[in-house]
């Protein structure tokens, strides 16, 4: 065996489509090689003793270079190489992904009297995310449905008037959706995500600034994904202008929700029976 390797992502994901090219210590290419489905490259071609370096290219990711010295075997032996996408930034693999809401939260802050914060979470909510392939990884999706009538604040009264017409008016607009336009990568291992949400009748261009955390198994035999995505919402913007102005001239409820969303997916277009 004259050249053998394998090429991952960051979080251990094989790299399909990776070309290896060894070239020789007058930059003449020795070997070329491509990947198999499981990121593996094996080449029989025999090489000369001596030392060569190894390159490591992938469409939608920076090159890696590397030095080996062959023996008299004939073989380089290169062992993993790890890609990191292009501009540093990281997505999980390609295809369907869909959210788990018993590990995940849809979460928001309001402002209460001017001086502490409510803290509210809808409990029963649903998405799916298709991930791009490495090629064009902006053109990911990912589409939510939230039932309005699963806010829950922790106190009954309050969350009966947030139900009421003042606000999220659930029996005339029962679902809050999220439809993503498009993806910009900002950073290392960061998004914002394009997209508009519908609420209360109303649908707006809404942006989340989303963290990508990882990937790796569950007990379930599955794999899962974890994401954190923030961003601010003005409920004037919804059609939610209900305010109660103390004697002070203080506002009740503040008008801007701080949504804070920890999702986990799990790989593929529906969730595991368990």
């Amino acid at each position: 065996m004259g050249l053998t390797a394998r090429i991952r992502t960051r979080d251990g994901w094989a790299v399909s489509h990776a070309v290896v090219t060894v070239a020789d210590m007058t930059g003449a290419q020795a070997l070329r090689a491509e990947a198999d489905a499981e990121g593996a490259v094996r080449d029989a071609t025999p090489l000369e003793p001596g030392a060569y370096t190894v390159i490591v290219t992938a469409v939608g990711y920076a090159p890696a270079a590397s030095s080996v010295i062959v023996t008299a075997s004939g073989r380089a032996e290169v062992g993993t190489v790890t890609l990191a996408r292009q501009g540093g930034t990281e997505l999980p693999p390609p295809g369907p992904w869909t959210v788990d809401p018993v590990h995940s939260s849809v979460a928001a802050v309001a402002q209460h009297l001017g001086i502490s914060s409510v803290h509210g979470r809808f409990t029963e909510f649903s998405g799916s995310i298709e991930i791009a392939p490495d090629d064009d990884v902006t053109k990911s999706r990912v589409e939510a449905v939230i039932r309005a009538a699963s806010v829950d604040t922790g106190n009954g009264m309050r969350d009966g008037h947030l139900k009421s017409p003042d606000f999220l008016d659930v029996e005339r607009f029962p679902e809050i959706t999220y439809r993503s336009t498009g993806l910009t990568a900002t950073g290392s291992d960061r998004w914002t995500v394009h997209g508009e949400l519908g609420m209360h009748g109303v649908v707006r261009a809404v942006d989340l600034d989303l963290a990508y955390l990882g990937t790796g198994p569950d007990p379930w035999g599955g794999t899962r994904a974890a994401f954190r995505a923030t961003t601010e919402l003005h409920r004037e913007d919804f059609a939610m202008n209900y305010n109660q102005v103390l004697q002070a001239g203080i506002a009740a409820i503040g008008t801007t929700l701080k949504v804070e969303l920890d999702i986990q997916a799990v790989q593929g277009e529906s969730l595991p029976a368990v």
